[in-house]
This record gives C-alpha cells, structure tokens and sequence, in this order.
C-alpha cells in the first residue's frame, strides 16, 4: 500500500515538472530567469562597451535582466568556451573577429568553433584606422609607403599582440602595398599607443575607440580607416580604398553567439529583440561615439559572415606564417 501511495506521488511529481520543462523550452516563455553575456575581455575595452551598450537595452525587452560576465583571456577565447559548453539555456556571448574568425586557426581550442556555436544576432563593427606618430614624415597612405620604401625594414607597426586585427591589418597593408614593415607586439593596446606617441615605433592600425582621443588631441595622425565607406568620428580622414589599396579592409567586428542547442525559436526571439536594441537612437549614439558602425544582419547572412571572415583569416595568416610565440 505505501509502495503504491510513494508511486503515486513520484508520479503527480514528475507530472508538475513537465509544463515547467515544457514552458521553459518555450521561446514565448524565454527567458525565465537572469540571461548572463559574456564577455572576452576586461571591463573598459570595445567588445565589453558593446555589450553594455546591447545588454542595457536587451534587459526590459526580455523582461529578465540581462548580466554582463567578464571572463577575460586567450585572445577573447575563455568566455566563449564557456557559452560553447553552457547547458542552462540562458548565456550567450559577445562575439569579436577575434576570437570566432582569427584564433581558432592559432590556438588549440576545447571546442569546436563553427559547430558548437551558432551566430544569432550582428551587431556591427569598428574600424581599424591607420595611424602615425607625428615625427613619421607621412601625411597621407600614398607617402608613407614611398617612406617604407624608401627605407625598407626600417618603420616599425605596433599591435596589441600577435594575431590581433591590427597586426593582421598590417601585414595586408604591407602586402597589398609591396613594403617590407616590422612587427612589435604589445600586450594591449595602451603600451603600444605610448611608444606610438613618443615615437618609438612609427605606425599602427589600431581600432578606433582606442586611437580616436589621441587623433583628436593632435597626438597621432590619422591617414586612413579600413572601413567601407568613410567614418563619421573622422570624415576627413580617407579610406583604404580612397587611398588605392582597397584589400585593406579590416574590422573589429561583434555579433552574438549563443550555444548550438539553443532551439531556433529562441535564436529568432534573442535575433528579433538584439536587433530592435541597435537600432533605438540611444544606443547608436552611445556606440557612434567610439566609431561603431550599427547594421542589421538577418540570422542566415550573419551566418554567411562568419564563416566568410573564417575562411578569409585563415587564409591570410597562414599566407603570412603568423604563429602565436
């Protein structure tokens, strides 16, 4: 008799637990608790402004607050490893060219970069802009390359690390241009700006929130962006295809991600909603004022994107033999 009672009420269990499972599965119902965003690198840089910018917004559209996670290192790599692996239906991650486009072809990774992650939502991207300490000679692409020329090996372009846009950037630039530059790695980009501006190394294709204050106080000059189209926190300054070398065209670009399992529905939902985030007014002037470039992407295109910006990385570092040290 107690054997059957016990039965019975495991049974009445189980069936209160299956419209709960069931509503959480709901893309109508998701979320149901705190969405965390993860975030590659510390509190302060690009890829953690976007997120802020995005999640700030995102939160009364979900109805759940949405909580930005720090998990800085491995060239911006540990915070997607751990939505790769994330089984709580409820984290996603701030993706960046170069954790989802460069490192995989650099680093030994504990997941699988195109399978177990899914591209749910582009948010937009921010150029690289080409600049120069003020004692280089050169005030436009056209007469830094007849430097470089002129003295090959000779002028040196920082980076914020081995394998980050600015070094790719760099070694396009010098491809496509047929110079012969040197490479000087930093750990970020605050040290390489100071020997920038103190000229002890010459040239730099930074990202532009990080180079914009220093272009605006006169401390670095700008001679190009590597966007499409001009930008405009700096539309006096030309593009790389304005300036004849339009291969150079390299950004730091930022998209949601979010584990494979996440059922589509879900995936539509957190596209449909990120989507409506960039394009209020605020947040476009929140990010335009760092050179952000917003645009929408349907879920397909960005897919495209992606494995596109892989293919297209991968190719150029293994054409430059890039290796990290």
């Amino acid at each position: 008799m107690q054997r059957r009672h016990l039965l019975t009420a495991t049974a009445v269990w189980a069936t209160c637990l299956l419209p709960a499972a069931a509503q959480a599965q709901d893309p109508a119902n998701w979320p149901t608790r705190p969405v965390r965003m993860l975030v590659g690198s510390a509190p302060g840089g690009g890829t953690d402004a976007m997120a802020r910018a995005v999640a700030d917004r995102l939160a009364p559209l979900l109805k759940q607050p949405v909580l930005v996670e720090n998990r800085p290192g491995v060239s911006n790599t540990m915070a997607v490893d751990v939505t790769a692996k994330s089984t709580d239906g409820h984290t996603m991650v701030m993706g960046v060219v170069t954790a989802h486009a460069i490192a995989p072809h650099l680093l030994k990774l504990g997941y699988d970069n195109n399978k177990d992650l899914v591209p749910v939502a582009f948010v937009g991207s921010v150029p690289n802009v080409l600049v120069v300490g003020n004692s280089v000679a050169a005030n436009s692409v056209a007469e830094l390359v007849a430097l470089a020329k002129k003295n090959p090996g000779q002028i040196n372009f920082a980076s914020s690390g081995t394998g980050s846009t600015q070094h790719i950037a760099a070694e396009v630039f010098k491809d496509a241009a047929g110079i012969a530059i040197t490479h000087v790695p930093y750990k970020g980009s605050a040290g390489a700006l100071v020997d920038l501006v103190s000229g002890q190394v010459q040239m730099s294709f930074d990202t532009m929130p990080s180079v914009i204050g220093q272009i605006k106080a006169g401390k670095l000059r700008a001679l190009a962006v590597t966007s499409p189209q001009r930008n405009p926190q700096l539309p006096q300054v030309p593009t790389m295809a304005e300036a004849g070398l339009p291969t150079v065209a390299i950004s730091a670009w930022y998209g949601i991600y979010m584990p494979a399992a996440t059922p589509k529905a879900v995936q539509q939902k957190v596209h449909d909603e990120v989507n409506k985030v960039i394009a209020m007014p605020e947040t476009k002037t929140r990010l335009e004022a760092v050179g952000a470039e917003l645009r929408p992407m349907t879920q397909p295109d960005f897919g495209s994107f992606h494995l596109a910006e892989y293919q297209r990385f991968g190719e150029i570092i293994r054409k430059n033999n890039i290796k990290l040290d």
